[in-house]
């Protein structure tokens, strides 16, 4: 099983650093009118990671939001970068991977976009979709959220592979 997730992996990773492909997402996202972020299509070198290492959409995990706020109550989360960790395996992604993505903080509740996973082997990152989700408005932002800041009310979320962001 090693062997394969090693294999899957490293074919991820030559299709991530093809020429031309981005290694995270780039251009500006449309915001909305309450400053959520609009639609966004995965690029096409993630979606080809995504088949090729068989991360499906609706794949989910458990993952820690912030790397820095490591089981915190309440979490403060800060509008742009973020990095995650896997509290479990995600198809070929062995826990504790790092997620890395983008945090919008404008609406009722923080947004957070998955663009790229770091495994554990230490080799390139690798080009994903993914949200992070939690059900009955759990990402819902408290009232004592200042602006540009999500102060939420649970340090983990399920994230999910997406195939856009919607």
């Amino acid at each position: 099983m090693a062997s394969r997730t090693f294999t899957l992996l490293g074919c991820a990773i030559l299709l991530m650093t093809a020429p031309g492909c981005p290694g995270t997402a780039t251009g500006k996202v449309a915001l909305r009118s309450d400053g959520t972020p609009g639609p966004e299509d995965c690029p096409e070198e993630a979606r080809k990671a995504m088949k090729y290492l068989r991360l499906f959409v609706g794949d989910s995990a458990w993952v820690q939001l912030d790397a820095n706020q490591s089981r915190a109550y309440p979490i403060t989360l800060y509008a742009g970068p973020i990095e995650s960790v896997l509290e479990d395996n995600l198809g070929p992604l062995d826990a504790p991977a790092r997620l890395y993505g983008r945090v919008w903080t404008d609406g009722p509740q923080a947004v957070i976009r998955y663009h790229a996973a770091q495994p554990l082997d230490g080799g390139d990152p690798v080009p994903i979709c993914a949200v992070a989700r939690l059900g009955l408005g759990q990402l819902r932002k408290l009232p004592e959220s200042k602006p540009g800041t999500a102060v939420l009310g649970s340090p983990r979320a399920g994230v999910y592979i997406v195939n856009e962001f919607r």
